[in-house]
């Protein structure tokens, strides 16, 4: 079982590198880097300069939001730099952010990700053999690539493997047809998601394509909460039914309190959102769904809760790191034990 570790969203560029240290100290396989407040390919890049073997990993990139030849670029540089470490994972988010969020138009995500993916995949062509693979879609079209602006031909970089994180179906059969890997967003990492939503349409799209489901890895986002005592344990439960509360009152990311038969909860997060009613979002996550969806364990007792939940269903998942380096030395226990784990 790979462990990767998360970056917290709200450290700042310049505490990047000692983070990236400490991380790959610690043991983890690699690190996800999301897209909140930063601009992941820049932290990738500082994680990338900063470490010696671990996996770099967008979780992820927001696709719509870019041109796909300007990812094209960040992510054949990004691999370059790493000799070969980086991965670029791309999402869709949901259409009030790429509308009003960050003012680009929205369009049938699956369809416009499977163009996407298309164009990555004839600039990564272009860059290793030096001439234009021209592509022309229905929402995105490359055909124009002067030698000038050509950075091949490369016959040393490693083309950067594209994951896709999605929830819902289509794009989670999407990712079975063409992406080298699937990541869970964090509200949807349960095993019962995975084994009845996540596979099902993962398999679907593999075999549309040919291809075999257990060539394509899959890791779960953040679902679990740890810490060494109780004491601390309670005050990360805090911190996560927030963001819980914040995430769950999005249509998009449901499926998993649908699955557990929590329909009423995300239809009150949304009617609070309606009402402006930000400051009381937490009070309706009870500590039985927390339990349910993200379970808390020590150090000591994690490994056999990652055991229970998820042997057999994932390749990895994504673990916090400890608030305060005086537990390193046994997290890093914590995550050789993980590692053991098939």
């Amino acid at each position: 079982m790979q462990v990767f570790a998360r970056i917290d969203a709200s450290s700042t560029l310049a505490e990047i590198p000692a983070i990236t240290r400490r991380i790959e100290t610690l043991g983890f396989d690699g690190v996800h880097v999301s897209e909140t407040i930063h601009d992941p390919f820049i932290v990738a890049a500082l994680s990338i300069s900063n470490s010696n073997d671990l996996v770099v990993r967008t979780s992820v990139a927001l696709a719509f939001i870019r041109s796909p030849l300007l990812t094209a670029y960040s992510a054949w540089d990004l691999s370059n730099l790493s000799g070969g470490r980086f991965h670029l994972g791309l999402g869709s988010q949901i259409r009030q952010n790429i509308e009003d969020r960050y003012g680009m138009p929205w369009s049938s995500p699956v369809d416009r990700m499977r163009e996407y993916i298309d164009v990555l995949e004839s600039a990564f062509a272009a860059f290793r053999n030096g001439d234009l693979v021209p592509f022309e879609g229905s929402q995105y079209r490359l055909l124009r690539l002067q030698k000038y602006f050509n950075p091949g031909p490369d016959e040393l970089t490693v083309t950067p493997p594209i994951w896709i994180g999605g929830v819902n179906e289509r794009m989670t059969k999407l990712a079975g047809e063409r992406a080298s890997g699937f990541m869970t967003h964090s509200t949807n990492s349960h095993p019962k998601y995975i084994r009845d939503k996540c596979l099902p349409a993962l398999s679907a799209g593999a075999s549309s394509a040919g291809r075999d489901l257990a060539s394509i890895p899959i890791i779960a986002g953040s679902c679990f909460i740890t810490a060494r005592s109780a004491e601390e344990i309670m005050a990360k439960r805090e911190t996560q039914r927030r963001k819980f509360a914040f995430l769950y009152s999005t249509p998009a990311y449901g499926t998993t309190l649908e699955l557990l038969g929590y329909v009423d909860l995300g239809e009150r997060l949304r009617a609070m959102v309606r009402s402006d009613n930000w400051d009381e979002l937490d009070s309706v996550v009870t500590d039985d769904v927390l339990d349910e969806v993200q379970p808390s364990a020590s150090y000591e007792e994690l490994p056999a809760l990652v055991t229970s939940r998820l042997s057999g269903l994932v390749s990895g998942f994504v673990l916090d790191l400890p608030y305060e380096q005086t537990d390193d030395d046994e997290f890093r226990d914590t995550i050789k034990a993980i590692q053991t784990i098939n």
